[in-house]
């Protein structure tokens, strides 16, 4: 075990370098400096495409996201993401500064909101290969000036982590507004703490209740809020990250033993339906295309072959042969739908076809090969 975690976060390290880059920006005046870390697979997969995290506080906030993405990537419970961190150490509270009468961002602040629409998001998106589903994240004043981008009709980003968020005069108000009137999903999560700044907390909670009272009239608004106990303003920042970034990415996840046992199994019938549901929503709510991970195929077929329900892996079949038309997986499931009904003949045939064609997950030509001879030896008998 010790040896595992030795060599996982070894590949780690690897992988997760952060790489400085430098962009003149006309709407500041000045070059600024951004750290860039892109996913392991990005050099030899031309094609993916990735979502966008946009880490205000790059300087601190950039190694625990960088760090819990990282370790969800490697149980494919959160995808790989390309993540991007402003330095701001010494320009945070003039970048993100507000007018303490009107709540609206100082000349300056405007200037960096127009940089970060205007000229970060457009150098990415051209440099690197992204999918249209974009997160920021900031902590206290950095995490209150992100919600100005949710003010627009059509905002740059689709997910919001505000982390003990320094609110400007009434945005409590505006933000429950804004989110009421969505016309597309917005996932939003925020946090504070009992330890966390007296003065942050109040406003907090009120934005807290607000967005709560039209969340559930809303689908299209994902919320979350999370008061951590025995925490303080800045620890509250490691508890948040994983919570957030697992409720964004919740619908990537796969089939868990938890939702087989109370989602899957339970169903009367459509177990393939639901299947290609599950796949659809993650398109729809991220973004992605996320290929059907043959462990989800598995999870299918246990379903419906603890339910009897043994017509339904032709279904099955057919969407196998759409992902992984060189695999046998496809030929597999009609040989066991067969097998199931007692046609030993043509599960036969299917198990032996299956054994020409590319191995996948646990199934192997050897497999598939005993099968082909275990029917065959059947039919003859009957």
């Amino acid at each position: 075990m010790k040896q595992a975690l030795l060599l996982f976060f070894f590949s780690v390290s690897l992988f997760a370098q952060k790489n400085t880059e430098l962009i003149k920006s006309n709407n500041l005046g000045e070059t600024r400096e951004i750290f860039v870390s892109l996913p392991s697979s990005y050099e030899n997969s031309p094609t993916k495409r990735y979502p966008i995290l946009l880490l205000l506080d790059g300087d601190y906030l950039f190694e625990p996201f960088q760090g819990a993405i990282k370790y969800g990537e490697y149980w494919d419970d959160l995808p790989e993401t390309i993540i991007i961190g402003i330095k701001q150490k010494s320009s945070r509270m003039d970048d993100c500064a507000f007018d303490e009468a009107q709540g609206t961002p100082t000349k300056r602040a405007i200037a960096f909101y127009n940089f970060i629409g205007e000229e970060l998001i457009p150098f990415v998106e051209k440099k690197y290969r992204v999918a249209p589903f974009r997160i920021i994240a900031g902590h206290d004043t950095t995490a209150g000036f992100l919600n100005f981008f949710l003010y627009r009709d059509n905002s740059f980003f689709n997910a919001y982590i505000s982390l003990s968020p320094e609110l400007a005069p009434g945005m409590q108000n505006q933000i429950a507004t804004t989110l009421t009137n969505t016309k597309k999903n917005i996932f939003y999560y925020q946090s504070s703490a009992d330890g966390d700044i007296k003065q942050l907390r109040q406003p907090i909670e009120e934005l807290d209740a607000n967005i709560k009272a039209i969340a559930t009239n809303n689908p299209l608004v994902n919320y979350q809020y999370d008061k951590f106990n025995n925490a303080s303003h800045y620890s509250l920042v490691l508890y948040s990250v994983p919570n957030a970034l697992y409720q964004i990415f919740d619908s990537y996840k796969p089939i868990s033993s938890t939702e087989f046992a109370e989602k899957i199994v339970i169903l009367p019938s459509g177990y393939v339906d639901y299947l290609i549901k599950k796949y659809e929503n993650t398109t729809q709510k991220l973004g992605m295309n996320v290929p059907i991970r043959i462990n989800d195929f598995k999870a299918i077929e246990a379903a419906i072959l603890k339910n009897k329900a043994y017509e339904e892996l032709e279904k099955l079949s057919q969407l196998a042969n759409k992902n992984y038309p060189k695999s046998m997986l496809a030929d597999y499931e009609l040989g066991l739908m067969y097998e199931k009904l007692g046609d030993n003949k043509k599960a036969s045939n299917k198990y032996q076809r299956a054994s020409q064609l590319e191995e996948i997950g646990d199934l192997t030509k050897d497999m598939m090969y005993n099968k082909y001879e275990d029917m065959k030896s059947l039919s003859v008998k009957k």
